[in-house]
């Protein structure tokens, strides 16, 4: 008996099937019928769907075998996979010198002939074979050998799929973990950030308690400003990281948002008269959505055209209208436009155009994404329109 050599890839080849986690798994009806029908094309009594570990083989599958793997040593699968071909074929393992005293020929099973077709991974790495095994000499016809080589494509389109759902499980428990460990993240920073905030403002406060009456009427304004602004802040860190936890906006709670209120705050929060001019136009003066929520778009988009700005004052207009089941927003500035070339692409994570803002720094690629998932979770859709040279417009809409 001539025992197999290992194949020329062999710690490759064990590596790839291992990637499978298919060894010692339990049987499956599909690839279970597979194997079946692969016995009865071929009128043999046994077919099986044999890996070949380092020093055994495994079945996957069974007809008319009742062990569940051999000896590497004595499997005929083991010479199949070092083969240059992917068929291999044995009339009568009686007269075959390497296979004529081997204990499954002499005694049960009687592999006396057998025929198998490799299975091949994406790497072209031989895995074992799908076999089909008879105790007397035989031959397959053209027919046949098709049939067993359109099965053992199936097989390893199974065996292919089911190890891109283990990938799949794998990521998305790996994102299960990164999310709670942003999630922590998120709690220390929104902790980190309210603190010193909150010291912010009860200086401004108290400050105001005890100047008031030393400080111009501008003054106190600006420090009201500081105040409104600070409560804004905390408002907006507070709701970003209870939106961080949820999956839809299902459990958040509505209210009426003032749309000329919302446009005065937002423009004292991300600028100053003097390098800003935000209007709005609107034939509402109010609307019922997620205040948080339209804050963190509106700041976004806001602050990015104001970043990005190549005027002394950045104007920016906001436009809110409505549909029958939408309310419509869009966000025109006046600077310098985003090239075609970019418009599709920096709403995708980590995805900018090659701008770099009033100060020389290029984005992260991080805020336009955030405002596209926000926008998708409120029911609707954000695309941008824009020419170089001629500002941007920045269309989106949420469910009323």
């Amino acid at each position: 008996m001539q025992k197999p050599s290992f194949h020329f890839r062999e710690s490759e080849r064990i590596e790839s099937l291992n990637s499978y986690l298919v060894l010692d798994s339990d049987s499956e009806e599909e690839i279970d019928n597979l194997t079946q029908l692969a016995s009865d094309i071929c009128e043999t009594p046994i077919s099986l769907v044999s890996l070949v570990d380092s020093d055994r083989q495994w079945f996957k599958s069974k007809v008319g075998l009742e062990v569940n793997e051999t000896s590497r040593d004595l499997a005929f699968c083991a010479h199949a996979i070092n083969g240059t071909d992917d068929f291999f074929i044995v009339e009568d393992a009686r007269e075959d010198n390497r296979f004529f005293d081997n204990p499954l020929v002499t005694d049960a099973p009687l592999v006396i002939f057998y025929a198998g077709f490799v299975l091949k991974s994406d790497q072209d790495l031989p895995l074992g074979t799908l076999c089909v095994i008879d105790n007397k000499p035989r031959k397959l016809s053209d027919k046949q050998i098709r049939a067993l080589k359109s099965l053992s494509t199936q097989i390893m389109n199974l065996l292919n799929y089911k190890k891109s759902l283990h990938i799949q499980e794998e990521l998305r428990l790996q994102l299960m973990q990164k999310n709670r460990e942003l999630e922590s993240f998120a709690s220390i920073a929104a902790h980190d950030l309210k603190s010193p905030l909150t010291n912010m403002m009860n200086a401004a406060n108290l400050f105001s308690q005890i100047y008031s009456s030393q400080i111009d009427p501008d003054g106190n304004l600006l420090l009201g400003s500081i105040e409104k602004s600070g409560q804004r802040l905390r408002s907006l860190i507070d709701g970003l990281l209870q939106f961080s936890k949820i999956e839809d906006v299902s459990s958040l709670t509505k209210s009426t948002v003032n749309l000329k209120e919302t446009t005065t705050d937002l423009t004292a929060l991300i600028g100053s008269n003097d390098n800003v001019s935000i209007s709005l136009n609107s034939e509402l003066k109010s609307i019922e959505t997620y205040p948080i929520l339209l804050d963190q778009i509106l700041i976004n988009l806001f602050t990015n055209s104001l970043k990005y700005s190549n005027k002394k004052i950045a104007e920016i207009e906001l436009l809110v209208s409505e549909s029958q089941n939408h309310y419509l927003f869009t966000v025109k500035d006046n600077g310098p436009g985003i090239d075609k070339k970019y418009q599709d692409k920096i709403f995708n994570l980590f995805q900018t155009a090659s701008l770099k803002d009033q100060f020389g720094n290029k984005g992260n690629g991080i805020g336009l994404a955030t405002v596209k998932k926000t926008i998708e979770k409120l029911g609707g859709k954000i695309y941008v329109e824009s020419e170089e040279g001629q500002g941007a417009e920045f269309h989106f809409s949420i469910t009323k």
